[in-house]
């Protein structure tokens, strides 16, 4: 989690987490500038869950596992800097005259789909 993201310790979050911020590993740091090179260099593939001209449709996408997923600003997105590190700029496939979701359920989503696409990439391992 960067910048002005809610994050553990927070009374808020405690309610709505229901102590799952006490058993999911997290971290917060306030630039993901350095964070996406670290995760680069442990070998993750970085990628922007947003829309513009770049992006690729989700279901489209083959992530290269493991993954690292930016989601930006409900508002602004994610700022221009960072942006222009990632490996891979992903959409969500929408319908209709609105082009976005808000960030809680865009995370569910692309997590969703990558579990799907990583749970298919072990059963053809085996």
């Amino acid at each position: 989690m960067c910048g002005i993201t809610g994050h553990p310790p927070n009374r808020e979050i405690a309610k709505t987490a229901l102590g799952a911020e006490d058993t999911v590993p997290w971290s917060h740091v306030p630039d993901a500038t350095h964070t996406v090179f670290e995760m680069r260099e442990q070998g993750y593939q970085v990628a922007a869950i947003e829309t513009n001209l770049h992006a690729i449709d989700l279901f489209d996408w083959t992530p290269q596992f493991p993954v690292c997923v930016l989601f930006g600003n409900e508002v602004s997105g994610l700022q221009p800097d960072v942006a222009a590190l990632v490996d891979a700029h992903i959409r969500i496939p929408m319908l209709g005259l609105k082009h976005s979701l808000n960030v809680a359920t865009a995370g569910g989503v692309v997590l969703y789909e990558l579990l799907r696409k990583y749970q298919q990439l072990r059963m053809q391992r085996v």
